[in-house]
């Protein structure tokens, strides 16, 4: 999928979401998406960091 398709797809998918409800369940549903995204990256940059230390201590060792 290209990023514009990507877009829209996301785009709409906050359309169908958002249809019917109110502006605090809107609200509501946006900061729950938030924290679900924050807390995917926070998971994604604590793998980075351990693999990093990981490799930069097998390196120290002299185990490439």
């Amino acid at each position: 999928m290209q990023s514009c398709e990507l877009l829209m797809t996301v785009s709409a998918l906050a359309c169908c979401i958002a249809e019917g409800r109110s502006e605090d369940e809107i609200a509501l549903l946006a900061s729950i998406f938030s924290q679900l995204g924050d807390s995917l990256a926070t998971i994604t940059a604590r793998e980075a960091l351990c693999a990093s230390c990981k490799a930069s201590c097998a390196h120290a060792d002299g185990k490439s």
